[in-house]
């Protein structure tokens, strides 16, 4: 199942919020994946409480965590490539029921005695790589969903579902576990799989018709790194994310021993923290729209690091059980309200058209990070302790969310709809899709008085260019004719520049005229194909 949420609705969108649940088939996915969701913390309550039982090594337990985020490092950006070339909707269903087989292999090992620390790593790994196929998937087919105008509230309400998911699935599985053991826990996961297959089979996806500038994995797999490699504002979501989820991830990664060992739990205490930190989560999601108005996305990730720290410090106290309710509580709001700002600045900077593939790199960057931090917290508890290593934990977050709060994140207010401005390229017959390479010139007259400011503008295009496309790119003078200026750049196939036609925003539009203006002629700047023949 899913485990980002995206982007809440702003203030304004408030009062539709709800809007999407109007539409059956977002109705029926929604209420199907909070059944999925449920089950699947619940699975993990289970894994995580059972870990302790064949092994008190803090870092044994922060393995378990590892192996779950692990293969979603590994594999979102795969996963992201498939999720825009296959059949969104089977592809799902298949995922489903590999994740399902992994749930009921626990429950048979589990139920016979025969589950080991190697068993449940395993598992959990395997499980880890269903959750890096899905999780791009899932936000990907919400546009496919609801109208234009509600997108914002349909991922809003995606990620309110994740949370009351979160919210009921570790409660309700530490009192299964509690009550009934891991076999019947993993079970109720095994049976909330069953809910989400049946309703991806009811879904009816309107047939796509064939395109015939359709990439294949490879092509669309190095078009998405491009584009991360190319963007700099995608490159501060980033390190903004990685710094703060590899601090904030000590507490994730030790909080079964947390429960256990410094306030005396037991399995049905952990589920119910757990629990709190759901319900935390989605009041965090109800009054984000309030704060979003005194607050912009940098304040509020400080304000959550700042939360995350004060409750990390307070658990490392060892307090009363009861007081470790409300502070799990308030851990809920602050990672909601970190994890919701930046995946929404995410997708506010990104284009449809790489969309899945970009957000599979944040993905990968967060549980990259997620992953780093708890064998690394885990390490280090072994061998301060787990009170000291959560003050160090704290005292690392509270440093870096102060220190970075310059480092702003973007606006993410550019039109990012495709401009459809650049005309058919001019050629005497028809190409090849596969024809290649092609190197694009664009000839401009400018002004030597005028030179300095257009090569500024022009630099800034270029990074556009390599964000749609382009793997090389340059600029060049006619020696004869100073005055004439040769903006080149390369992409590895005919489809591919025909893919950059339709790529171009509407933002991009504004930044090309800009460049243009500074063009000294009668006629547009001159643009010409070269096809390249291959070796002689």
């Amino acid at each position: 199942m899913t485990t980002e949420p995206s982007a809440s609705a702003g203030p304004a969108e408030v009062p539709g919020s709800f809007a999407p649940l109007r539409h059956g088939t977002f109705a029926v996915l929604w209420v199907a994946t909070i059944l999925g969701n449920t089950g699947s913390f619940m699975r993990d309550v289970a894994s995580s409480w059972l870990v302790t039982d064949l092994s008190a090594s803090p870092a044994a337990v922060s393995l378990i965590q590892a192996a779950g985020t692990l293969p979603i490092f590994l594999l979102a950006i795969p996963a992201g490539v498939l999720s825009d070339i296959l059949d969104r909707r089977k592809f799902l269903i298949a995922v489903q029921l590999l994740l399902a087989c992994v749930s009921l292999a626990l429950l048979v090992l589990s139920k016979t005695g025969l589950l080991t620390i190697e068993a449940l790593v395993a598992l959990t790994f395997l499980g880890g790589i269903g959750a890096a196929l899905v999780a791009p998937t899932w936000q990907s087919i919400v546009p496919e969903l609801v109208p234009k105008p509600e997108l914002k509230s349909a991922v809003a309400l995606n990620s309110l579902g994740i949370n009351i998911a979160r919210s009921i699935g570790p409660a309700a599985g530490g009192l299964l576990l509690a009550a009934f053991g891991a076999a019947v826990t993993y079970g109720a996961d095994v049976a909330s799989y069953v809910f989400v297959i049946a309703a991806l089979l009811w879904w009816k996806r309107p047939a796509t018709s064939d395109d015939t500038l359709s990439e294949n994995f490879g092509g669309a797999f190095r078009a998405g790194l491009r584009y991360a490699r190319s963007s700099p504002e995608l490159h501060r979501v980033l390190f903004r994310s990685a710094v703060f989820f590899a601090f904030a991830s000590s507490v994730w990664a030790l909080l079964p021993l947390v429960a256990r060992n410094l306030l005396g739990g037991d399995a049905g205490f952990y589920g119910l923290l757990l629990g709190a930190v759901g319900v935390g989560a989605i009041v965090g999601a109800l009054v984000m729209p309030r704060l979003r108005a005194v607050l912009d996305a940098d304040g509020l990730v400080l304000t959550a690091s700042l939360t995350t720290a004060a409750v990390m410090v307070l658990l490392s106290l060892a307090p009363p059980s009861w007081l470790a309710i409300p502070l799990l509580l308030a851990l809920g709001a602050a990672w909601i309200t970190a994890l919701t700002t930046l995946n929404g600045t995410a997708q506010a900077i990104l284009p449809n058209w790489v969309r899945g593939r970009a957000l599979a790199v944040y993905i990968t960057v967060f549980n990259g990070a997620m992953t780093a931090g708890a064998l690394a917290w885990g390490l280090v508890a072994q061998e301060i302790g787990i009170p000291a290593t959560l003050l160090v934990g704290a005292g690392g977050l509270a440093t870096v969310a102060l220190l970075l709060h310059r480092v702003k994140l973007p606006a993410g207010e550019a039109d990012l709809v495709s401009s459809n401005h650049w005309p058919e390229p001019l050629v005497a017959a028809p190409v090849a899709h596969d024809r290649g390479p092609v190197m694009i010139l664009v000839e401009y007259r400018v002004t030597p008085a005028d030179r300095p400011a257009f090569l500024a503008a022009l630099q800034s295009f270029s990074k556009e260019r390599r964000r749609d496309g382009a793997y090389a790119w340059g600029v060049s003078e006619d020696a004869a004719e100073p005055e004439t200026v040769v903006e080149w750049f390369m992409v590895e196939s005919w489809a591919e520049h025909l893919r950059q036609h339709k790529r171009v925003s509407k933002a991009d539009a504004d930044l090309q005229e800009t460049v243009t203006r500074f063009h000294n002629g009668p006629e547009r700047p001159v643009v010409r194909h070269l096809l390249g023949l291959g070796s002689p």
